[in-house]
């Protein structure tokens, strides 16, 4: 049996309207989630596939992370499909830098999260002092990299140019790896 705690303002995700969320995932996931509402924990115990086991705390995770469910079960969609966790804590010293690093990763409006998921494929949230991100491990690698040069003081301008040209050549590898 696995637990992870997810904040009080997502529990309710986590469960959904009715339940349906958390039948959900314990439906694709094949386990049995005991929620504790009042504490945040979700108590996750593996019934017949461990490998579809082994991803169910990472579903909850992402959710509490801030993902809506969709995102965070597609992690089941596919094998290397998986949830990257950037603590932004370890990079500021203190809530106003957290803050101004934060916004510096949102951008604008929310532009520069929209385009760090749009040109690296992966989903994107920055939540509490983290920033989440659900996608395959090259797309992940993408995302780290801009979201370490924006917390370093990189011009957007160079984290949009890097991101172009690493949107590029994910584009060739799919195109160059795909069946003929």
């Amino acid at each position: 049996m696995q637990h992870v705690t997810v904040p009080q303002d997502r529990i309710g995700v986590v469960i959904g309207a009715g339940g349906e969320t958390m039948r959900e995932i314990e439906e694709r996931a094949n386990v049995r989630l005991d929620i504790d509402s009042e504490s945040g924990s979700v108590a996750i115990e593996e019934l017949d596939d461990p490998v579809a086991a082994l991803v169910a705390p990472d579903i909850i995770k992402a959710i509490g992370r801030g993902f809506k469910p969709e995102t965070a079960l597609s992690i089941l969609d596919h094998d290397l499909r998986t949830l990257d966790l950037i603590d932004l804590s370890e990079h500021t010293r203190n809530d106003n830098d957290l803050q101004r690093k934060k916004g510096r990763i949102i951008g604008e409006n929310g532009r520069t999260r929209e385009l760090i998921e749009e040109l690296s494929g992966a989903n994107v949230v920055v939540y509490g002092s983290t920033v989440g991100a659900v996608g395959q491990p090259e797309e992940l690698e993408v995302v780290r990299r801009a979201v370490g040069m924006l917390l370093d003081g990189a011009p957007h301008g160079a984290v949009y140019s890097y991101l172009e040209r690493m949107s590029n050549e994910l584009d060739d590898d799919v195109s160059f790896n795909a069946p003929q």
